[in-house]
């Protein structure tokens, strides 16, 4: 007996009207434009003022002044959010399709966590001091911790909320580990205090050079997932049919989950929430077919991890409030708020 998908799963793949898929085309223009004037408020804006000519200056006629030497700093640490910020963004959204839960994302799910754990643990027990010594660790933390929470949470049968709660339970378990090492190692806290809650800060050329490879393979690799993950949402039966592989989309969606949060982890710490918040935004105004949700996550998570570093930057001031703890602030009510509704939903 043929079962009927539902409407909003039939319209995933079918090609949009003209007039829908052109303000789809311009949302996506709109967005780029967003981004752009949030990371000239990141170059712009921050604990140190500058004045607009002394930004003009570092950016384009440099005279190695003071403000020159800011604003290339704040230049790398800018590239670097959008890096990061599209790489969470495109984790997330690729996770909630994987997963069918749409309270999926790499911190809430352990994976961010095990990439943290196994680079604290490169840096205490194996001297690892190098980004490129230590992106490895991220990875295979993040894989090993990725499969366990998949596993713990009933593989196929996996539920949101015992995925939740596999996730929950294992990340918990592992900042306090976190937590440990650095209470007994005193050299420990002073290299890892400000990388374990997530921060731009450590932004450089560098940095960026190191990680940019991956986190290309990542964005090319989950983009074109888009489609088979289509196929996937409208359950197992109707994806082999439609010649979908069940089993290699699978795999290859956890390599880029892992690929993109390894990397993303590696460079800058913990992130929380930016993989989660963004995709339902998106979701709400491109429907659910990941064509559209994956390039729209890819340039507005850079928008709100830019905008939540300058607002660190600003609350702050003189120091500074990372931005894996303005995430976190951020993203708390909002995560509240989803399994709220969910659970009114189901009622």
């Amino acid at each position: 007996m043929l079962v009927e998908s539902p409407p909003e799963q039939r319209a995933e793949t079918a090609p949009a009207p003209p007039n829908r898929r052109a303000i789809r085309v311009l949302g996506l223009l709109a967005s780029v434009v967003i981004l752009v004037l949030v990371a000239v408020a990141s170059i712009a804006v921050g604990a140190k003022e500058l004045s607009l000519e002394q930004v003009w200056h570092g950016l384009f006629e440099e005279t190695g002044t003071y403000g020159d030497v800011v604003v290339a700093d704040r230049l790398s640490r800018t590239v670097l959010g959008v890096l990061v910020g599209a790489a969470l963004g495109l984790a997330g959204a690729v996770l909630q399709a994987l997963t069918r839960n749409p309270l999926a994302d790499p911190g809430l799910l352990g994976i961010n966590a095990g990439a943290s754990a196994a680079v604290v643990s490169a840096i205490t027990f194996f001297g690892v001091t190098s980004l490129s010594g230590y992106v490895w660790f991220a990875f295979c933390g993040a894989a090993a911790v990725g499969a366990l929470v998949w596993f713990l949470g009933g593989s196929r049968g996996a539920t949101p909320v015992r995925l939740a709660l596999a996730g929950t339970a294992i990340s918990a378990a592992l900042y306090g580990y976190l937590q440990a090492i650095m209470i007994l190692d005193d050299a420990a806290l002073g290299r890892m205090r400000f990388w374990t809650v997530g921060s731009l800060a450590t932004g450089n050329d560098s940095t960026i050079k190191q990680v940019l490879p991956f986190l290309l393979a990542g964005f090319v690799l989950a983009l074109a997932l888009a489609r088979p993950l289509n196929a996937m949402a409208m359950g197992d039966d109707t994806a082999k049919a439609l010649g979908a592989n069940l089993n290699r989309t699978r795999a290859l969606s956890m390599l880029a989950a892992t690929v993109l949060c390894g990397a993303a982890t590696a460079a800058c710490g913990p992130i929380m929430f930016v993989g989660l918040m963004v995709p339902h935004v998106v979701r709400s105004f491109t429907g659910p077919d990941l064509r559209w949700i994956l390039p729209y996550a890819a340039i507005l998570s850079p928008v709100l991890l830019l905008g939540a570093d300058v607002l660190g930057r600003i609350v702050a001031r003189p120091a500074e409030l990372q931005v894996g703890i303005v995430t976190a602030i951020l993203g708390g009510p909002v995560f509240i708020y989803l399994v709220r509704r969910r659970r009114t939903a189901q009622l």
